[in-house]
């Protein structure tokens, strides 16, 4: 773990994620698990959130209480497979503001490829949770996270499952201001910008699709 890169080492999130990999699990199953583990990961990228206080009745007294301050956060999806993280964080924060980045790989080139794009108001005074499994060439990461800085973000956190060296590595360079919270390092990418051991491609699993 860096100041950059929080690794999510809970045995929770370890035992999830092994039975994520196993490439019998099937699909139902591994949507449940997405689910799951996005809500552990949340309580970890949500961390340090800023406090205020303000009066409540308990059974007993009155009290000054904690309570989140500040505007609601919001939390970004990178289409497609983003959506299976931004549901379970969604879950455990649910009146948080929501926004939706579309970039596909461009199989040639492995760069990313615009088609969607639609984020809440007020970006520069929130705390902006960018989330996708799969943090692998990190193109397309790096490429959403350009759009949200461009339309005001500037408090920003990147959520993954699965995180390359060479994609931290990108991130690191192009966003340095950019926490990344995951919950695995893996070795390496194959010649295809597969991340290795990894798990196979996210989104085709979540949804059933090749």
């Amino acid at each position: 773990m860096t100041d950059h890169v929080t690794h999510v080492t809970h045995p929770l999130v370890q035992h999830k994620l092994t039975l994520m990999r196993q490439q019998d699990t099937s699909t139902a199953v591994f949507r449940q698990l997405l689910r799951e583990i996005s809500q552990l990961l949340a309580y970890e990228v949500t961390r340090g959130l800023p406090m205020t206080t303000r009066l409540i009745d308990t059974p007993l007294e009155p009290m000054e209480a904690p309570v989140i301050d500040g505007k609601k956060l919001a939390l970004v999806s990178i289409l497609r497979a983003g959506n299976g993280l931004l549901d379970g964080v969604l879950e455990l924060i649910p009146s948080a503001r929501v926004g939706f980045v579309g970039l596909y790989r461009d199989e040639a080139t492995l760069k990313p490829v615009q088609y969607y794009f639609k984020v809440p108001t007020e970006l520069e005074d929130r705390l902006v949770i960018a989330v996708d499994p799969m943090l692998a060439t990190g193109n397309s990461s790096v490429a959403a996270i350009d759009l949200l800085k461009e339309a005001g973000a500037k408090n920003i956190r990147f959520l993954c499952l699965l995180a390359a060296p060479e994609g931290i590595k990108r991130m690191q360079d192009a966003h340095p201001d950019v926490p990344i919270v995951t919950a695995a390092i893996d070795s390496h990418l194959n010649e295809k910008g597969y991340i290795v051991p990894g798990l196979g491609d996210a989104g085709d699993r979540m949804f059933g699709t090749k």
